[in-house]
């Protein structure tokens, strides 16, 4: 890496194991033994991985912003299905229904009882 110094950045990034520290102009070996280059080798807004328009800075903080994003869906996801897994007819639910079905059993004689009536007065008058 080090016969990429002071070139550009893009000869330097060719080689996968090479850190571009734009401030200096250097290219370093990348120390693969720590996660973020110390602040001794190259700050991490100069710092430069992979591509030469990325810096190690914004990097951090796109990925901070896309897993923060990722987990809160996750959440709410996972939320969403407990809910609706959980939700059970209440007890209300089931005594409304039931008034509901009397109420309908109820109307329903009615109508038959009425109907009854008319046909009898139908008879009766021989309008049948």
């Amino acid at each position: 890496c080090h016969q990429y110094t002071n070139r550009s950045c893009e000869e330097c990034l060719k080689n996968v194991t090479c850190l571009w520290c734009a401030s200096s102009g250097r290219c370093v070996e990348y120390p693969v033994r720590r996660v973020l280059p110390p602040a001794d080798l190259c700050e991490l807004r100069s710092a430069r991985w992979g591509v030469c328009w990325v810096n190690f800075e914004a990097l951090i903080i796109a990925m901070s912003v896309v897993g923060g994003a990722i987990l809160i869906m996750l959440g709410v996801c996972c939320c969403c299905c407990c809910k609706k897994k959980s939700k059970k007819p209440d007890k209300d639910d089931e005594r409304a229904a039931r008034e509901r079905e009397k109420r309908q059993v109820r109307q329903e004689e009615r109508r038959a009882e009425m109907k009854s009536r008319h046909d009898e007065i139908r008879r009766k008058y021989g309008t049948v």
